[in-house]
């Protein structure tokens, strides 16, 4: 399975084990998207702050607000998908990054009556498909094709549909 490089910053609550919910949800998701399984992948995993989250997306994306989660890929789709096909021990491969804005999240899982870790858990799985090249803005089918494997993934860990009205 792919390697993750956690830190977590405040305001992130220390009454949740973040990194094991992160490395939970990396292999739900690897199970069900292989490209992801690869052991020489590298994932830099950053729960921060708002204003952390803001900066990025200024920088980064040229959007001047924080957002629930950012992620920044350093390889193609192709790259990867040739990554996954070879045979053999390689140097790692840096993936890319991924910044969860907590007051966001927080908002959010509140909006939606759901625990904070769910909907962090749900959001690190979105931001790895993005990772990998998955894009929920190119079409209708290919946001459906995303979700599905958010749902699928998310049920392995006992988290339901967020979206409510998928079948699978």
């Amino acid at each position: 399975m792919l390697t993750l490089e956690i830190d977590i910053e405040t305001p992130w609550p220390d009454t949740h084990d973040w990194e094991a919910m992160a490395t939970s949800a990396a292999q739900a998701i690897a199970a069900q998207a292989p490209e992801l399984a690869n052991p020489r992948l590298l994932v830099s995993v950053l729960f921060t702050s708002d204003a952390e989250v803001h900066a990025l997306n200024r920088e980064w994306r040229e959007r001047d607000k924080p957002t629930n989660v950012l992620s920044f890929p350093m390889l193609e789709r192709e790259d990867l998908l040739d990554l996954a096909e070879e045979e053999g021990d390689g140097p790692p491969e840096m993936l890319g990054d991924i910044a969860l804005a907590y007051e966001t999240c927080a908002r959010e899982a509140e909006e939606k009556s759901v625990p904070l870790a769910y909907h962090a858990t749900h959001l690190l799985i979105h931001g790895l498909l993005h990772l990998a090249g998955h894009d929920h803005e190119i079409s209708a089918e290919d946001a459906r094709k995303m979700e599905q494997l958010e749902i699928l993934a998310l049920a392995q860990l006992g988290i339901a549909d967020p979206y409510g009205d998928h079948d699978i």
